[in-house]
């Protein structure tokens, strides 16, 4: 039997984060020092929902509150292999996305984002799959010239393009 459902994402409304999939319990330590050595003094939880064996949510990180965090959420999710990275306030995805995509163990990433999120989970009798999210909210029109014109001073503003 199969059923559907949604899991939010609990977190406080500025905190980022990545979800995605890997293959083995190496992968949390893969991961971990991957953001530590992307960025220096990053403040990060780490969870893995281990797939076999004693089947735990493993964890690590540099901070008690967003490893709880981390733990939490990957407990709700309950999918054999997900992972998620919550990052402290003023790290972002964007500076440690690459680096966790190039550990050898990370199959996918389901998003990186700090918007209200639901994860789409499917349970089966033998267990639960990340079938994929909802990030943010659906689009309410085009962006006008006028938008165009802000999204560009904006990203120049904050340093991410010349």
């Amino acid at each position: 039997m199969l059923q559907l459902q949604t899991v939010a994402i609990d977190k406080p409304e500025t905190v980022n984060f990545i979800l995605g999939q890997t293959h083995f319990i190496k992968s949390v330590e893969d991961i971990h020092e991957a953001l530590v050595g992307t960025v220096p003094g990053i403040k990060f939880g780490l969870a893995f929902c281990e797939a076999s064996g004693k089947r735990l949510v493993r964890h690590s990180g540099t901070d008690p509150d967003m490893i709880e965090l981390a733990c939490r959420n990957a407990s709700a999710i309950g999918a054999g292999h997900g992972f998620l990275v919550f990052l402290g306030e003023g790290f972002y995805p964007l500076n440690v996305l690459n680096a966790i995509k190039a550990v050898p163990e990370v199959c996918r990433i389901f998003c990186a984002t700090a918007n209200p999120t639901e994860v789409v989970v499917a349970q089966t009798d033998q267990g639960r799959s990340i079938l994929g999210v909802v990030d943010g909210f659906s689009p309410l029109g085009i962006e006008s010239d006028e938008d165009v014109r802000w999204r560009k001073e904006l990203l120049r503003n904050i340093g991410y393009k010349a």
